[in-house]
């Protein structure tokens, strides 16, 4: 009987602690999703939102395009167009046409989206769980993540 080499014995130990390793970071990130994820459920229904009109209130930092706000959304355009329908009956987003794309439209807060997304931050803001961490580590995980997507 032969036995393996000890820098091949070594390397399959590093493969997998370096692969737990990754599972167990792998399960915190889903974890600290999934808990983002029901923040902003819980929030959206304090103010009659769905989480996904949420979100797009959330990113509508300034005036987007339907796929500039799905790309922030993480979605397809045609999701963001189903949550955008909605905000523009409620009277909380407008679109208008874009300065420089004729066949574009650009998705603007009305005067109530302004005041409902400032409500909206606020809330979301409370009880995050990301803020059990400092803004100093918030910056470094997002420095991590940042390079980590690479």
């Amino acid at each position: 009987m032969t036995l393996p080499e000890p820098s091949t014995h070594a390397a399959a130990a590093d493969s997998e602690a370096l692969a737990v390793a990754e599972r167990n970071l792998c399960g915190l990130v889903n974890a600290l999703a999934r808990q983002i994820e029901g923040h902003i459920r819980e929030r959206a229904g304090a103010l009659n939102l769905t989480a996904p009109q949420a979100v797009a209130l959330r990113e509508l930092t300034g005036p987007l395009t339907m796929r500039d706000l799905a790309d922030r959304m993480g979605c397809e355009p045609s999701n963001a167009t189903f949550v955008v329908d909605r905000l523009e009956e409620q009277g909380i987003v407008e679109r208008r046409p874009h300065p420089s794309d004729r066949r574009a439209k650009q998705l603007v807060l009305t005067s109530e989206g302004i005041a409902l997304r400032d409500r909206l931050l606020g809330l979301l803001t409370e009880g995050s769980p990301l803020a059990k961490i400092t803004p100093q580590e918030q910056a470094t995980l997002n420095d991590l993540l940042l390079r980590a997507l690479q």
